[in-house]
């Protein structure tokens, strides 16, 4: 496991995630909203975009914390790994609200330089609409890909498998997302 991929509805934890995979496995980071968002929350340049998305792949191993559909067949042809936080949006809604509540106005690590802790109801709605409108193109995807995917439905599953034995080399079992 060299190339992973993190995916999820905002409020899963992604970066969470990645940071942790990261301190257990000694892979580098990439959080993709650092790539996408320009300064006041202004969206990359397309072209822009997808030569950064390129260079990223383009390296011989990495975690990549980010669902972004617009890349993710290119992402997947690249990776090895594929976890999938799969929790339910009460809960995603919830840790994103929390996040912002304490954050507000205030910059995160995994996020663009410019772009401070902010709530729109944009934001809200695409969350509570993620696993009806996102995550049917998210599983097609993940059940044509050829490495491994790691589905994840609660907080549990994420402890027990990052505290797993061997986290780079157990090969954990197929699971149909």
């Amino acid at each position: 496991m060299q190339r992973v991929l993190i995916l999820g509805c905002p409020g899963s934890g992604k970066s969470t995630m990645a940071r942790l995979l990261a301190a257990r496995t000694g892979l580098p980071v990439i959080h993709l909203d650092r790539l996408y968002w320009r300064k006041g929350w202004v969206e990359q340049d397309k072209a822009v975009w997808q030569a950064q998305v390129a260079e990223v792949l383009a390296a011989p191993a990495w975690i990549i914390d980010g669902t972004y559909g617009g890349t993710l067949t290119q992402r997947l042809a690249a990776a090895d790994a594929a976890i999938l936080l799969d929790y339910p949006r009460w809960l995603c809604l919830v840790r994103a609200l929390k996040r912002v509540l304490l954050g507000f106005g205030r910059a995160r690590d995994d996020m663009a330089d410019g772009c401070p802790e902010r709530l729109s109801l944009s934001f809200l709605i695409y969350i509570w609409n993620f696993r009806r409108e996102k995550r049917p193109r998210i599983a097609d995807e993940l059940r044509r890909f050829s490495g491994r995917v790691i589905v994840l439905r609660t907080s549990a599953e994420a402890t027990r498998w990052l505290n797993s034995e061997d986290v780079q080399t157990t090969e954990l079992p197929r699971v149909r997302a």
